[in-house]
This record gives structure tokens, sequence and C-alpha cells, in this order.
């Protein structure tokens, strides 16, 4: 099945919880919604790789747990309530995924500073298609 193209695909660095994303996520986004058990989070603390074979994922989607790469997991069809369990059952902040998620690497301190201070800039985010246009410009 091949994705359908929509407005959203175009915006850098969204990840749009949509149809496809969520069938793409499912087994991804169950481990992480089990995380709410406290004897799954044993499960998955005493044997991480035994408990994550339990859920239908891809390799790449084990992978992104084990890694705590928080784009990816965006990216493989990970929503980003479900797998906030994930960064929850690690101790870590919502500032602390917004730091390691952003475009560069930042400090906690910093990303909760640019967050007060009103957010990331927009010039050069708005539009992918844009960017290509403005480096072959």
């Amino acid at each position: 099945m091949t994705p359908q193209t929509r407005d959203y695909h175009d915006i850098p660095g969204t990840y749009v919880f949509d149809g496809t994303h969520q069938r793409m996520g499912y087994g991804l986004n169950m481990f992480c919604k089990s995380l709410d058990i406290a004897d799954q989070r044993d499960a998955f603390r005493a044997d991480p790789q035994g408990c994550l074979a339990r859920y239908p994922m891809t390799q790449a989607q084990r992978e992104a747990v084990l890694q705590r790469d928080w784009l990816a997991l965006l990216r493989l069809g990970g929503n980003i309530y479900y797998t906030f369990k994930l960064a929850i059952f690690d101790g870590l902040s919502m500032q602390h995924v917004g730091a390691a998620m952003s475009a560069t690497p930042t400090t906690v301190e910093d990303f909760r500073r640019m967050m007060v201070g009103g957010g990331r800039a927009v010039a050069g985010l708005r539009s992918r298609q844009q960017n290509r246009e403005a480096a072959h410009g």
C-alpha cells in the first residue's frame, strides 16, 4: 500500500499521526501503552528484547525503542502520547524528550529557554519544497 501524499507531509520535522501512521505503529504504541502496568514495566526492565518480541513491531521500531530514538519512534508510527510513556519509564520529562528531538543538539535548559521565549523561529521550517527551491535558487 502506497501512502497518500498529504499537504502536511511537506512540513519539515512534522510526523502527523494519521491513519497510515496509526497502522504502521500499532504494535509499537501497544508496547508503549503496556508500560502503564507495573508487571509490564518490570518485565521490560528485566528483559527489554524479550519483552519487545511479544509485540508485532518491525526491527527498526524495536531498535528505536532500545536506543530511545524519539524522532525515529515518531517516524515509525509512534504516537507522541504513547511514546512519552517510554520517556516516563526512563524518568524523563517532556523537556528532555523535546531537547533530544531538536534539529540541532541542545540541552534541556536551552530547550526550556527557547520554549519560554516563544519557540523556534519559523524561517526555513515551513516547507520542504521551499527549502529545496531556496537551496537550488
